[in-house]
């Protein structure tokens, strides 16, 4: 629940605190700050969105979704993120007219507010600080970067109050989007990995295989597949041979996928000498170069 009620307090300090920065841009002149606000508004759409995102994929499994709803805070994730680098690039675009063409900023203004966004957001990451989902590490990220971005705004400001270099200010907003864009599409990469069903984080399959050999009575796992639903909840499926008491190896071959931070594990186990249908079903998991080969049953 923590998670849910941070999001929508993220989702309302985001939507006033991007209208009182649209005001103060437009009043300052500074390109810096309207581009602050194009970004959070930005920011509150994504995370309203994935409020209610969040909220559906805590949704126990169904008839429909038998694996659960994890994977709509992941969509969350991706639809934040798409929304940020169409941002940072409306921003950038925005900064290079402004090199092109300068204009008048009022520096005392800028620092004024510069000093409010930096309070308003820290206090935001502050309490949106908890929570580890794929979607919640999103939005604290914005959080963040506002910080960040505020930082600098107000760095900036005093620098040009005393210099009156007025580039400064469009060339620090194109740093911040650039950032931001930087992080938006690490951020993608991770959610399309999970589409994939891409091997989890930290999970070595040629190791969890070694360790399963090593259990009492277990002579052969083959068909090892492990996917992840949202990046924290790891799921495996195998194929065990084994002669000795079902129970006692299903025991240990769940133990031992646990600490491998796998914790739903299904287990086909299968005698000696018992013909597993599929032909290539020793998939080699070669530690030096990473490359599977596939072998035929011999019998």
């Amino acid at each position: 629940m923590k998670t849910e009620k941070n999001i929508l307090v993220a989702f309302l300090l985001n939507l006033l605190f991007s209208l009182f920065e649209f005001v103060g841009g437009v009043f300052t002149g500074s390109v810096a700050i309207i581009s602050d606000a194009v970004h959070d508004v930005g920011d509150a759409a994504s995370i309203g969105l994935s409020y209610f995102l969040e909220k559906k994929s805590k949704k126990q499994p169904d008839e429909t979704y038998t694996y659960g709803y994890a994977r709509y805070s992941v969509i969350g994730s991706v639809i934040t993120t798409l929304i940020l680098l169409f941002g940072s690039v409306v921003v950038i675009y925005n900064a290079i007219l402004r090199i092109i063409h300068p204009v008048e900023i009022n520096y005392n203004g800028m620092i004024v507010f510069a000093v409010v966004g930096v309070i308003v957001n820290f206090t935001a990451v502050f309490l949106t600080r908890e929570g580890d989902s794929l979607n919640q590490k999103a939005v604290n990220l914005h959080m963040l970067e506002d910080v960040l971005g505020w930082a600098v705004v107000l760095v900036g400001a005093i620098v040009m109050r005393f210099t009156d270099f007025s580039l400064i200010d469009p060339i620090m907003s194109i740093g911040v989007a650039a950032f931001i864009f930087v992080n938006a599409v690490r951020n993608l990469g991770e959610a399309v990995e999970l589409f994939l069903e891409k091997r989890p984080h930290g999970v070595d399959l040629a190791e969890i295989k070694e360790h399963i050999l090593k259990i009492d009575g277990i002579i052969d796992v083959h068909h090892i597949h492990v996917w992840s639903m949202d990046g924290q909840n790891n799921y495996a499926t195998m194929h065990i041979v084994t002669n000795t008491d079902h129970h006692a190896v299903k025991d240990a071959v769940r133990e031992e996928l646990r600490e491998h931070g796998i914790g739903h594990a299904t287990l086909e186990l299968e005698s000696e000498g018992e013909h597993c249908h599929e032909e290539s079903c020793h998939v080699q998991f070669k530690e030096s170069d990473g490359h599977h080969h596939h072998h035929h049953h011999h019998h």
